[in-house]
């Protein structure tokens, strides 16, 4: 159930990023999105959007439902 967890840290540390800069994107503080990772607090679903965007993933990536990094797709 907490893959999501896992995929958090790894997209961030793969794109060379610190907490406080995935914050910055999400407009929470980093002490927030320290909490998002470690699965003390709940990510949004519109903050798991963001960075699927940011990352160019499919959100099943981040959730761990994949193994595949299949492309966003914002048809808006």
């Amino acid at each position: 159930m907490y893959n999501y967890l896992k995929r958090l840290k790894e997209l961030r540390k793969e794109s060379g990023l610190s907490q406080q800069q995935v914050a910055e994107i999400l407009h929470v503080t980093q002490s927030t999105y320290s909490k998002y990772e470690s699965g003390v607090s709940l990510i949004k679903v519109d903050q798991v959007i963001k960075l699927a965007e940011f990352y160019n993933v499919c959100m099943d990536y981040i959730g761990g439902f994949t193994d595949k990094k299949v492309n966003f797709i914002n048809e808006n």
